[in-house]
């Protein structure tokens, strides 16, 4: 295949949207979970079943042999990825700084942080025109709370998507001559299970009055900037943030 995707944290939500999406375009796609494999196979299913191919591939990518793995995986079953969707991330339960601890803030920051800068690290070893690849896109999930901050709610979170944006900038500029765009999309409060993880299912509900739009977004409204973002239509387009967040 000439278009092989990895979509991380493929499972649900946005990366589970970005999938079919991408599925339905034409891409080869590796749906990686964690947990989830049955909602994993049915997002898999449902592709090949449309005409398209895909793959499931469970890893934990915050362990590098584990993404390692992932990355072999593909190679062998899907061929050399041209587009990586570090989508996969964590938050945990609202609080304020003085009850978080080093255990909190490590398992946010392994995920967030140091998987995505080593799926992207895999990435580009495959991708860059230096290394004999044929160049590719990557998209870096970040967050409007990169911004905002969220006081009192998951304060490591947003650090760690602030994180991501800096890791966005500097890797762009670093592989642009080599054939390699990455970009990132900042989703606001979009309508997705991740609230739950925090302990408030009802958070879009509570706060989408505080958003211009007035409602929470779709997770195939972040999904179709997404494929934007790793298409053609966008080749002029490299170190961007791209906000998705209702105006918020």
């Amino acid at each position: 295949m000439d278009k092989v995707l990895i979509v991380t944290g493929g499972s649900r939500g946005i990366g589970a949207a970005t999938a079919r999406i991408a599925g339905r375009r034409g891409y080869a796609v590796c749906v990686n979970f964690l947990k989830n494999k049955v909602a994993a196979k049915q997002i898999v299913d449902k592709i090949n079943a449309d005409g398209g191919q895909a793959i499931a591939v469970g890893a934990d990518i915050s362990k590098e042999e584990e993404v390692l793995e992932l990355f072999s995986t593909v190679d062998d079953r899907l061929g050399k990825i041209s587009a990586l969707v570090n989508n996969a991330g964590i938050l945990e339960s609202q609080m304020r700084i003085e009850d978080m601890d080093s255990k909190r803030l490590n398992r946010v920051f392994l995920t967030n942080i140091t998987g995505s800068i080593l799926c992207a690290r895999e990435a580009v070893k495959r991708m860059s025109i230096k290394n004999g690849g044929n160049g590719g896109t990557i998209v870096n999930l970040s967050s409007a709370a990169a911004r905002l901050g969220s006081p009192g709610e998951y304060i490591d979170y947003a650090a760690s998507k602030g994180a991501i944006d800096t890791f966005t900038r500097g890797l762009a500029q670093e592989v642009a001559e080599e054939g390699i765009r990455v970009n990132a999309v900042r989703p606001g409060v979009i309508e997705t299970d991740i609230h739950a993880s925090g302990g408030e299912p009802g958070r879009v509900e509570r706060i989408k009055d505080t958003i211009p739009l007035k409602r929470g977004g779709k997770p195939e409204e972040v999904a179709r900037s997404i494929m934007w973002l790793l298409s053609s239509e966008s080749s002029y387009t490299t170190g961007a943030l791209l906000e998705v967040s209702g105006g918020r």
